[in-house]
């Protein structure tokens, strides 16, 4: 090589571009997921998981441990059902929204349902079957920044109520199914106190929650408990007992062929056995027996 050959060195440290900082970490929004459908909990933890920028934390089955999930993990939407066994939704609703903002997601469409949850503080409430995939991510989003979004069946339903609303001094109508029946006088007690801190108004808000009971199988007459019906005597298969669930819930048989992941011909064919095996000839009827608010028949059952 030539003595006056360039041979290029190492670069001088002035002309190494320096190293980046590392992009911060985004914090995932993070939901609690109750329904007591666990098909429909694990359909929307799939569906909210695989996006970037949302968690599932927790799952639960009823509005106790809704409350239970929401207090620990703190997220930062709950997604809440009407309709579960022990405390429902409308029941668990104003202990929830002290902790995070809730989304209503449910079946339920009555307008004396949609106005009650509004009333005790949801964020929004969508009707299953009326929303896409991205519609309710977006939702989700948009309830934690305090956006509300409502399904057509919720809007028409809210105005309708307000349309056709109660006059001043008179009572509203009584949420169906005894929905919001566990709601006691002690936590009105409580929401009417200013809590001194935070500690405090988690105290009471579990003392409250804590004395919430099941509506199913109490009386409002004589304060005495009524037997829960014997479902075994109808010999329903598992099949059957989850599709008369279903039924009992409100849903259309679209709406059960959706959730079971079944076509509606088959949901026709497990309903016509269903209606065979409890003695019933109408969707009322059966979930009547179901429930065990139909009158005893000697002749047909115990």
């Amino acid at each position: 090589m030539p003595d006056d050959a360039f041979e290029p060195g190492p670069p001088h440290p002035a002309t190494v571009p320096p190293a980046l900082p590392p992009a911060p970490a985004t914090a995932r929004l993070r939901v609690v997921v109750a329904d007591d459908n666990p098909v429909v909990r694990a359909g929307l933890g799939v569906l909210l998981s695989g996006r970037a920028d949302i968690q599932v934390v927790a799952e639960a089955a009823d509005g106790r441990e809704a409350y239970e999930k929401t207090l620990h993990h703190r997220p930062d939407v709950v997604l809440l059902d009407v309709r579960m066994p022990g405390v429902d939704g409308i029941s668990a609703l104003p202990h929830l929204v002290g902790i995070a903002p809730v989304l209503m997601l449910t079946y339920s469409r009555e307008s004396e349902i949609v106005h009650e949850a509004l009333r005790l503080g949801a964020g929004g409430y969508l009707v299953h079957g009326e929303f896409t995939a991205d519609q309710l991510v977006q939702a989700v989003r948009d309830t934690r920044n305090g956006r509300a979004h409502f399904t057509a069946t919720a809007a028409d339903a809210l105005l309708a109520h307000m349309r056709h609303g109660t006059a001043p001094g008179h009572a509203a109508p009584p949420l169906p199914d005894g929905l919001g029946a566990a709601l006691t006088a002690a936590h009105a007690r409580t929401s009417a106190r200013t809590p001194v801190h935070e500690l405090s108004r988690q105290r009471e808000h579990s003392e409250s929650l804590s004395q919430l009971q099941p509506p199913v199988g109490q009386s409002s007459v004589s304060g005495g408990s009524v037997s829960p019906p014997n479902r075994q005597q109808y010999g329903l298969s598992s099949r059957e007992v989850e599709v008369m669930e279903l039924i009992a819930s409100g849903m259309s048989n679209q709406q059960i062929a959706a959730t079971c992941f079944i076509s509606e011909k088959t949901v026709k064919n497990h309903i016509n056995r269903i209606f065979t095996k409890l003695h019933s000839t109408s969707r009322s009827e059966a979930i009547a027996r179901w429930l065990g608010t139909a009158p005893r028949d000697p002749g047909r059952h115990p």
